[in-house]
């Protein structure tokens, strides 16, 4: 049987993982223990930064605006993965049984009858006239 770890028990790996859990899940410093913190740069060590010469950007993929990312990420929300493939009657039925935003009934509804659809990328691409959905994640 595999625990996971062969240096200690399932109790304190238990133990252990709840300690470090804030830590992990909110990606910042959780306060419990102050020797826990990280220590600042010294004086004359640099600032540590992701891009210390730019600004960094992202989220949105070239040829989409903010609003497209967040209409679309809304219209993910109320299509779940597990509806496709699908055509527009089921998707809209979905849509209107899950109680979706009028925006998002009336995208479904502005989908060719018919046509199924593979993922919510072909949704978003035929209710935006061919809009752009990013192909590859990095």
């Amino acid at each position: 049987m595999d625990r996971g770890s062969d240096k200690h028990n399932p109790r304190l790996d238990e133990e252990m993982k709840h300690e470090t859990s804030g830590m992990i899940s909110g990606n910042k410093d959780t306060h419990a223990e102050e020797w826990r913190l990280p220590e600042p740069a010294g004086e004359d060590q640099p600032e540590a930064d992701l891009a210390p010469d730019a600004t960094l950007h992202g989220a949105v993929p070239d040829g989409m605006t903010e609003q497209d990312v967040d209409d679309r990420a809304q219209l993910a929300t109320y299509l779940p993965p597990s509806l496709f493939p699908g055509v527009r009657e089921q998707l809209l039925e979905h849509v209107l049984d899950g109680s979706a935003p009028d925006a998002v009934v009336a995208r479904v509804r502005s989908l060719p009858a018919g046509r199924e659809f593979a993922n919510v990328g072909e949704v978003w691409r035929a209710v935006n006239g061919g809009g752009h959905v990013e192909e590859h994640r990095f």
